[in-house]
């Protein structure tokens, strides 16, 4: 009995969200063919600062992925009781995201100081001299 409710019910509010959502209108604004559209310049007009860009997204996200491993070590600590295997993998796990944060600092540290060595301010302006993506832009 209970089964067929919570079906009913999914169904219900499946039904409902479907009914009360807002539909877009695409007939609003038709733009002539002889308008030119500009696209614009985007957030990386050549190859350093897009080399640049994605470099430091992905070194954020592993930054923000290896302190949530550390936090979820900190809580599996908290709550092991006591129990030894717990505390040893809740321990593993602690250390793993010490190691991985080291290795990240590391990583940024010798990017950047190989960059120095080889007479470049960063790793963008070691692209400088690369064809712009966008020729359009300035």
């Amino acid at each position: 009995m209970l089964n067929k409710l919570q079906k009913y019910g999914t169904s219900i509010v499946g039904a409902a969200s479907v009914a009360f959502t807002a539909a877009q209108v695409f007939a609003a604004d038709v733009i002539p063919f002889t308008t030119k559209i500009n696209p614009g310049t985007g957030w990386a007009t050549d190859f350093g600062a897009l080399v640049n860009s994605v470099l430091s997204i992905v070194m954020v996200i592993a930054l923000l992925l290896v302190l949530l491993y550390l936090v979820l070590g900190g809580i599996e600590w908290i709550t092991s009781g006591g129990d030894k295997g717990k505390t040893e993998s809740a321990r593993n796990k602690i250390t793993a995201a010490i190691i991985g944060i080291i290795i990240l600092a590391a990583a940024y540290a010798l990017t950047q100081l190989v960059a120095w060595i080889l007479g470049f301010e960063g790793l963008g302006s070691a692209f400088n001299n690369v064809q712009r993506i966008n020729p359009t832009a300035k």
